[in-house]
This record gives structure tokens, sequence and C-alpha cells, in this order.
């Protein structure tokens, strides 16, 4: 039995490994200040780098769209991170 918690309305493979690299690349942000930094000034290259040695596995479309984000904090980027998350179903 899987620990993933799906909302069935939304049931797709991508969506849950979306959910799970927004987490991932959160959960970064939150443990460590130099990457926080870099996702705030330069949400590419963080995402591009990845953290701890393992990269953020998302669609290109995804990445971009991350990419994009203008925040100053670290909620103000997940805000934006989760406000469109499924507009490619």
């Amino acid at each position: 039995m899987s620990n993933i918690f799906i909302d069935f309305r939304r049931q797709t493979k991508q969506i849950v490994d979306n959910d799970r690299e927004y987490s991932r690349i959160i959960t970064a942000a939150v443990i460590n200040a130099k990457f926080r930094k870099l996702l705030l000034s330069n949400p590419r290259m963080a995402i591009e780098n990845g953290f701890g040695g393992e990269a953020f596995n998302l669609e290109q479309k995804e990445s971009e769209r991350l990419s994009a984000i203008k925040a100053s904090t670290l909620a103000e980027f997940a805000s934006q991170m989760t406000e469109f998350p499924y507009a490619y179903k």
C-alpha cells in the first residue's frame, strides 16, 4: 500500500510526480539557506542544479513555469508554485 495521498479527482502519475517534486524543492529550500537564496534569486538555476546531488524531475513545461516565478520569500514562492500546477491536464 502506498503512503502517498491522492486526490482521486485529479489522479494521474504526472500530478503525483509534480507534487512530490514541489515538496522536494520546498524542503530543500527550508533546510538549506544557500539553496533557498538561489531559488528566490534564480529559480531556473536552482531547479537545474538540483540539491544534495539529486535532480528535480519536472517536465520541461513545469520547469519553465517554476523558473519564471518572482518571489522575495519562500512563502511567496510556494504560493506561486502551487497556483496553477494542474493547468496541463
